[in-house]
């Protein structure tokens, strides 16, 4: 068994693709536009796993975009997507930078919660250790829900 991807229905695509290449780093790997089936599909990849994505087309965050209009609710239940970040410090100052929420700041040095702008979660960990507390994040209070 191998992992491949996660799906994630996204309502605007432009917002979306500036949300996770803009903001949160990652490369997009490939797109389809299907017409027949009215939608669009782009598979987004980490940096540190371009190689990887290359070879085996995984791992991959695979947005969805259908043409036709429709709400999606409970981006919640979905779960989270999780990335692990040099400098969990650095990563959250970079996205609040550009306008992105921290919902749960990295108080402990370890590890945030972000949302994307289909309220998909996204956990962000700081890779190795933990990095020593440090203010503003540190008595940062949560924003909204994760």
């Amino acid at each position: 068994m191998e992992y491949l991807h996660t799906m994630v229905r996204v309502t605007d695509l432009p917002q979306s693709l500036d949300f996770f290449t803009n903001k949160l780093g990652l490369v997009e790997t490939r797109r389809v536009d299907n017409e027949a089936g009215r939608f669009t599909l782009v598979f987004l990849s980490a940096p540190g796993d371009l190689d990887r994505a290359a070879k085996s087309k995984a791992p991959l965050i695979e947005l969805t975009y259908n043409w036709d209009k429709e709400a999606y609710t409970g981006g919640r239940n979905f779960g989270h997507l999780a990335y692990a970040v040099e400098d969990i410090y650095a990563a959250c100052d970079k996205l609040m930078k550009a306008g992105v929420t921290i919902n749960r700041p990295p108080r402990d040095g370890a590890m945030a919660f972000i949302r994307s702008p289909d309220n998909i979660s996204i956990e962000l960990l700081q890779k190795g250790e933990p990095l020593p507390k440090r203010e503003p994040w540190a008595s940062m209070p949560n924003t909204g829900v994760w």
